[in-house]
Formats: C-alpha cells, structure tokens, sequence
C-alpha cells in the first residue's frame, strides 16, 4: 500500500489526485463493509467494485449499500410506545410443534399473540373495495391508509373521494403512499389527496441527492385502520387493475383481509409508526387507541419486517414454520427466489416427509422476475417440492400455512426486495378454522393451475437457459 501511494505521488498531478481519491473512497468502503455487512458474499461484492472500479464502485456503494434507515430507526424506537396488549381467555390449542413456533415467534418478534380475533378473507379489489369503501364512509373520528400503488384512476379517485368526503365530516384523515409506487416524480394521486383536503405523505421522498439511496427502498404494506376498531390489510393495491369488473380479462387476482378484533391495534401500531418516520407527527390522540373486544376466535400476531430494526424478522419466521413442520407445507407467492438459507429449509422439510407445495404464477408482471424464477426453480428439481403455475390473470396473492394449524398472510414476497429491502407488514395467525379457510383459498389456486416441473424447465432451449440464469444473477435487487 505504501508503495502505491509513493508511486501516485510521483505521478502528474491531476492523474495523481484521482488516484489519491480512489484510494481513499476505497478504503472509506472496505472499512464500513467490514464494521457492518453481515453477509459475506455481499461484503466481498462491494469490497471488490471499490477496488476494481475506481470512484463508480463507491459512488454505487455510497448511493445503495448504506443503509441509513436503521440509523433513522434505532433513534424512533426510543420514542416508540408499544400499545399492544394480548387478548384475555385461553391459549389456543396447538399441535407441539406450532405451539413451538408460536414461542419462537415471539422471541423474534417481541410481544404476545392476540386472541379474540375475526379475520374475513376478500377476493380481489371486487369484493375488498367495496368494504373498504363503506368503512370510510362510515368513519366518524380517524381513518389512516397506506399504500405501495395508488393509482388516480377510476379506483383511486373512489377512495380519493371518500377519503376528502371523511375529512370533510370532521374525520381526522392520514394517507401515506410510497415515494416510487404512487410516483416519484410526480404523483397525482398525491395531488388529488391534497386538493381534497387530505393530510397525505409519501415516504422517504426526497429531491436531496445525498438522500437518494432510500430510493431503493420502498414501504410495500398495504393498511387501512378505521375509528381504530377496523382494519383491512394484504396485498391489494388501489388501481383498476385489481378489479375484475373494471379490467375484465386483464386483471391481477389478489386477495385482502377484513380485521376486527385486538389485533386493530397491532395495526394501527405499525402505520402509527411509519407516519411518526414519515411526518414526525406521533398519532396519540386516545381516538385512534380505543379499547377493543374480542370480535372471533383467531390468535393473531403482527409481523413488521424491512431493512431497519426489523431485519430479518421475516426470514427468520418462515425459517423456523418450514423448520418446524411435521406434515404440510404451502406457499403462494408471486415472486419466488429465496435465498440458500430458506432453500435449504425447504429442502430439510420435505427430505422429512413433510408435503411442499409452492404456487406460484403461469406469469407475473415483470418479464426479467419470470425469467430469474424459472432459473431459480430448476434448483429445486431434487428437492422434492410441488411446483404448480396458475394459469389465466396474474395471482398476486401471498399465503402460506403449516400443518393447518399456522399461517401468514400480508404483503411480503418470497424474495430478496421483500425480505431486505422493502417494509412489509403480515399478520402471522393461529388456529384450525382461520387457516382452514387459507388452505382451501391455496386449493381453488392449485385446482385452476398445472404442475410445473423442474426437469421441463431444463429442457428448454439453451438460449432461454441462459437468459434466465443471467437475471437470477441480479436477484437481491429484483
């Protein structure tokens, strides 16, 4: 190193000063790598773009691989007060083993499970818009809503018109939309919001360069809280698309969750704090916390994951459910590719006996996505798992259950933006009847698809092989 130095030195000087530069950004970047990237192979990744491409290398680790929300984070927590409380009554009755993720789940996550609970499944913006719509309608002190994709189209200006008709009845009215999925440049969804009264905000938006990493990441939950006794959560946008009688044979299939019950609270919790992130405006006002009786019989926990304190919560979840289930596993995503860890841990549960079955779309709505998961399922081949592929409207549905006893539902995706990049939020729920209803939403999904097969994956053409292969190799960002 030092003979580097004295050589550059030695050197003319403005070729020198670039050189000076390079060195330091390159050390500035091996340091900070070495202090906090956990993963090795994304340490060795940065540390080797600094060194070999001089000032790009580390002007891309500067932009995206510094995570500054945890920082941002850590310093809310403290002012975080957690409103949560578990229901009164029985403990459900478990099988051992779910009765052991439930344990593991609440070292991980923090808290207890919320019994008292009614969660009433919705298909599609069809039959959820309408429910959300009245819920708005019939609010009378607060409504909060958050979205990844708000859209000023026929469904947006419904919601946009509700909501300015709620502000207008002396309701109090929080929107909060992401800076990328309701539109970073302009968003005029936003602007409507505005107009109609609406107090609305658009998280980690900034037109600050410096602060331009946060770009990548981006809050994909979708909320709505109600007089703080009604909560609609999942993964339903707002946009035409979502809605059969609006987009008749180009629609997305999806599915949301009505939400009556303590867990409101867990809710409402999780969008308080985004909107305190957001606005610095802290949501204590007694109206959005009211007292709340049982409503079902549904144990429920929330799970808030994203790259802040949360990290690795959700991974770590779906690790323990795979590694502890006995009999059945089943998985509804629109974006597979997990990482080695949770292929692994599937592999591990069906070399036990456990049944795998994992449905995933014919195609989704990202051409280079399709490409990097057919690459991806081809390493599945001996693992002995089910593939089935839904044919018809894209299923943008995410579900899993374990043993008929577990479930998870919400907005995350089986993939690396969801597990480290993007802020989701899914209620983990216990109980026969609840995940009853979520196996039998998994089994219409299987009985209208086909079996996909690894070995066919393999024996396409060479070309679309090799396609495929190259955009798995950009999976942590996809």
């Amino acid at each position: 190193m030092l003979s580097l130095i004295s050589a550059v030195l030695a050197s003319p000087g403005m070729d020198a000063a670039l050189t000076l530069a390079w060195l330091a950004i390159a050390v500035s970047v091996t340091v900070d790598v070495l202090l906090t990237k956990s993963d090795v192979r994304a340490a060795l990744g940065w540390i080797a773009a600094a060194w070999l491409s001089p000032i790009l290398g580390g002007t891309l680790y500067f932009l995206f691989g510094i995570n500054r929300v945890t920082r941002r984070a850590l310093k809310l927590t403290r002012r975080r007060r957690r409103r949560t409380r578990p229901a009164s009554g029985q403990a459900p009755a478990l099988a051992e083993n779910i009765a052991q993720l439930a344990e593991v789940s609440g070292a991980v996550i923090g808290g207890e499970l919320s019994g008292g609970n009614l969660l009433t499944p919705l298909n599609g913006g069809d039959e959820a818009y309408p429910q959300m719509l009245a819920a708005i309608d019939g609010a009378t002190r607060g409504v909060v809503l958050a979205s990844y994709i708000f859209r000023d189209d026929a469904a947006g200006r419904r919601f946009i018109e509700a909501l300015g008709n709620a502000k207008a009845r002396g309701v109090e009215v929080r929107v909060l939309l992401d800076s990328v999925g309701a539109g970073y440049l302009w968003s005029p969804a936003l602007n409507r919001l505005r107009a109609a009264g609406v107090t609305a905000g658009r998280f980690l938006h900034t037109w600050l360069p410096w602060r331009m990493p946060f770009l990548n990441m981006r809050n994909h939950r979708k909320i709505l809280v109600v007089d703080g006794r009604l909560a609609f959560v999942g993964g339903i946008n707002i946009g035409v698309e979502n809605c059969a009688a609006l987009r008749p044979g180009d629609h997305i299939d999806d599915i949301h969750f009505r939400v009556e019950g303590p867990a409101v609270r867990t809710i409402m919790e999780v969008f308080a704090h985004d909107w305190d992130f957001t606005t610095g405006e802290v949501l204590d006002a007694p109206f959005w916390w009211p007292e709340l009786a049982p409503a079902g019989e549904t144990f429920v926990r929330g799970l808030s994951s994203g790259p802040d304190g949360d990290l690795y919560k959700l991974e770590t979840i779906l690790g323990a459910a795979l590694t502890l289930a006995r009999k059945r596993v089943r998985i509804v995503t629109p974006y597979f590719l997990p990482d080695t860890r949770l292929q692994f841990a599937i592999a591990q549960a069906a070399l036990r006996g456990v049944a795998v079955e994992i449905v995933l779309p014919h195609k989704s709505d990202q051409h280079v996505m399709d490409w990097a998961m057919a690459a991806h399922v081809r390493f599945f081949r001996h693992v002995g798992a089910r593939f089935f592929a839904t044919q018809g409207s894209f299923d943008h549905s995410k579900l899993a259950t374990v043993d008929g006893q577990w479930c998870l539902i919400g907005s995350s995706n089986w993939d690396a933006r969801s597990f480290r990049l993007n802020f989701e939020f899914d209620l983990e729920c216990y109980g026969a009847d609840f995940t009853a209803a979520i196996d039998a939403a998994i089994d219409r999904r299987i009985a209208r698809g086909r079996v996909l097969s690894p070995d066919a994956l393999l024996a396409r053409p060479v070309w679309l092989r090799l396609r495929d292969a190259a955009a798995r190799l950009i999976m942590p960002y996809l």
